[in-house]
């Protein structure tokens, strides 16, 4: 794979300077979650990677989405132990953080998805549209805490997502001892348990994840202590969301097909990888203490792929839709293993290891990765210096004789 450097240098040099600063004070965290997680890296052998526990666990949710994309087609029916593993082996790394995070901002479309696959889609489960616009404000209740740390240098953990974390687990559990049967009887006069469920997201958002953010910003404003005066470069971080989420309603309203209707999971899928790559860059901005980039690459080609879906001047929007998503799916994975590989480069150590990358082998790398016109340089060089070698010595043979 043909690697970009998607980090410039003055955000590297940022990287060797990073310390991690979070405030969790959610009390589920502090007094359940974290002594479990203290309880269950003891088992966790020290030559394991704390990024390959993160992988893996995202993995597990990954292979859980396709498997209900499989046989719920039409929706009819560790994280934290990787931290803990990172500071037990001294392998902490800024690496380690976005690599988590990164992953987490993805990981916020299957969640979702897998989740409202248990309560259906008939007239007991959800719309599709309902999901959709619930799946916006748990995207935007995930940058929240980030655009926190842009403006403030701290990562104030949200409440919100160690109850949804629970709350999930506890869903799946019941779900495999009573089956998804039970969530289609009103659980409170007549209303259904995805009307509680869809409650607590909106609810636990407007109340507490969205307030908690604006109040400690707030804080930082008055106490003189935000890292971004200007207004507009304190909002900055929105622009991106805004524009996508502004694009994707676009095509969801204007669809001649009625897009998301047939083909709920892509789009959810297309949307979330979209905004998880403009959360990494946002990560990556926070994390070095630099600007965040205004607009993301994405959007102009993804205005040009709406334009088209709505107006029906590509016939088959399926297939329209097929193509964009594995554009900006590949692209996000082009971008997530340049950024690991060069991060990984740069703090002399291996993503999936705590061992530390062999020097020779490192060498022989970013030889490999050199641009061809500065070997072909290099070569030429090579060359007429041996040919003067050679010159040289027959003068002198000559001279000799």
């Amino acid at each position: 794979m043909a690697l970009y450097e998607y980090v410039t240098q003055e955000q590297l040099a940022s990287f060797d300077k990073y310390k991690y600063s979070a405030v969790d004070s959610n009390p589920l965290s502090v007094y359940v979650m974290h002594p479990f997680w203290n309880f269950v890296v003891k088992f966790l052998p020290t030559w394991l990677a704390p990024n390959l526990i993160t992988f893996t666990g995202f993995m597990f949710l990954v292979l859980n989405f396709f498997m209900l994309a499989f046989y719920d087609f039409d929706f009819t029916a560790s994280d934290g132990v990787d931290g803990k593993q990172a500071r037990r082996t001294n392998s902490s790394t800024p690496l380690g953080e976005l690599f988590d995070h990164g992953l987490d901002s993805w990981a916020c479309i299957f969640f979702v998805a897998t989740v409202y696959s248990i309560f259906g889609r008939g007239e007991s489960g959800v719309a599709v549209l309902t999901l959709y616009y619930i799946l916006w404000v748990v995207l935007f209740s995930f940058i929240l805490s980030h655009w926190e740390k842009y403006n403030t240098g701290i990562l104030f953990l949200p409440w919100g997502y160690d109850i949804s974390q629970v709350t999930i687990s506890l869903v799946y559990l019941v779900t495999a001892v009573v089956g998804v049967e039970k969530w289609y009887q009103p659980c409170l006069w007549h209303y259904l348990y995805r009307d509680l469920f869809s409650f607590m997201i909106i609810v636990c958002s407007f109340t507490v994840t969205l307030p908690m953010s604006l109040y400690n910003v707030l804080k930082g404003y008055r106490g003189n202590t935000l890292k971004h005066s200007s207004l507009y470069e304190a909002f900055l971080p929105f622009l991106s969301p805004v524009l996508l989420f502004v694009l994707s309603t676009t095509w969801v309203v204007f669809s001649p097909s009625n897009i998301l209707e047939l083909q709920p999971r892509i789009f959810y899928l297309m949307v979330g990888t979209a905004f998880a790559n403009v959360t990494c860059k946002l990560i990556v901005c926070q994390m070095s203490n630099t600007r965040c980039q205004p607009l993301s690459w994405m959007l102009p080609p993804m205005t040009l792929v709406v334009v088209l879906a709505a107006t029906g001047t590509v016939a088959n929007e399926t297939l329209l839709l097929y193509l964009w998503t594995a554009v900006v799916i590949l692209a996000h994975i082009h971008y997530g293993v340049s950024v690991v590989k060069q991060l990984s480069n740069h703090f002399n150590i291996l993503a999936f290891s705590l061992k530390k990358p062999n020097i020779a082998q490192r060498l022989n790398e970013e030889c490999v990765q050199k641009p061809s016109t500065e070997r072909t340089h290099s070569e030429g060089t090579s060359r007429r210096t041996g040919h003067r070698k050679r010159h040289d010595t027959a003068w002198r043979r000559s001279a000799h004789a």
